[in-house]
């Protein structure tokens, strides 16, 4: 009987030992001079290989008790590919935690409002964690592998500040911009006011792209708007110079001459009626707003002040005036 009971009391006190030296691996931090670590999980990494390279690393010295407090406290949990970050204190538990939730390190890519399609392409290539797939291929080549074939990719990526993950594609980046646009463009156009001489969605994008490309100030955004509205609905030629520029491409030179103006391309408003075929930017929700809710008024004009703001008129006597006040006196 005595040498039962020891044994009980043994068993009792292995157990409490177990208990305790498996609770103190749980919140031992992985790092002990409290340092901030990443960490790489590739395809095919199962729990085992896992626990067993980090033990490898000097992270934890146990990969049993790994294994089982993955299994013990996150059930089916299973761990997520990816590049991770800990911070200093991170204990066995906290990085299971982590990569069963796929909390990956997420990198900020931003897609400037105004930017054409050239420009887009230029900051997804120079973004090292992206998985470049695009890189060399024609606009036509690079829609056909977004599956947007036979459409110009002008303005149908949405401008914002997007976060990848460690070899996300420039498709999957790309699709998903274009997805964004897509949906704020739907939305807007169900929203938009009567009567406006747009007959498709993609017309209101064009205008949107050129409103964006007109003014920063985003007070003037639907003033604009009107303008161009009404231009469009007297059949006046909208006679804007972004057009013009983006339709000259990389022969433009910084300085926009009245030999452009008289250049025609089909971008080019002075010597063509209506809007464009295509957008000439990515254009903003500000934009897009503005294109299908622009103010009311009379003006047919405006010129440049050189604060970033419009002088707008509703005369060509109105016009020539604030011309030769705003922009004739500066030469």
């Amino acid at each position: 009987m005595k040498l039962f009971g020891a044994s009980i009391l043994f068993g009792s006190l292995a157990t409490a030992w177990f208990i305790l030296d498996f609770q103190s691996f749980k919140v031992t931090p992985l790092v002990p001079d409290g340092k901030t670590f990443k960490y790489r999980i590739i395809p095919g990494t199962s729990l085992t290989r896992l626990a067993k390279d980090l033990d490898t690393l000097g992270l934890i010295d146990r990969p049993r008790y790994f294994i089982w407090l993955a299994k013990w406290q996150f059930g089916n949990g299973t761990i997520k590919i990816g590049e991770y970050q800990f911070s200093p204190g991170t204990s066995s538990e906290d990085f299971l935690e982590k990569v069963i939730a796929g909390k990956v390190i997420q990198y900020p890519l931003t897609i400037i409002e105004g930017w054409n399609f050239r420009q887009l392409l230029e900051a997804v290539e120079k973004h090292e964690k992206i998985d470049h797939q695009l890189t060399g291929l024609s606009n036509e080549k690079i829609m056909q592998r977004l599956g947007l074939d036979k459409q110009s990719p002008e303005g149908l990526f949405f401008p914002d500040t997007y976060y990848v993950t460690r070899h996300m594609s420039d498709i999957q980046l790309l699709q998903r911009a274009n997805q964004i646009m897509d949906d704020v463009l739907q939305q807007s156009w169900q929203a938009r006011e009567a009567g406006l001489p747009y007959q498709t969605p993609y017309e209101a994008l064009i205008m949107a792209s050129i409103i964006e490309k007109e003014t920063a100030a985003p007070e003037e955004r639907q003033q604009i708007a009107g303008v161009f509205v009404r231009r469009l609905e007297k059949r006046m030629r909208l006679q804007t110079d972004p057009t013009v520029i983006y339709g000259l491409g990389e022969s433009f030179d910084g300085n926009i001459t009245r030999r452009d103006l008289k250049t025609d391309t089909p971008y080019n408003t002075y010597t063509r009626r209506g809007l464009p075929p295509t957008p000439i930017a990515m254009p903003g929700r500000e934009s897009i707003y503005a294109a299908l809710h622009p103010a009311p008024g009379d003006a047919l004009y405006f010129v440049a002040k050189g604060d970033g703001t419009h002088y707008f008129s509703s005369t060509m006597e109105e016009h020539n005036a604030a011309v030769r006040k705003y922009q004739l006196r500066k030469h």
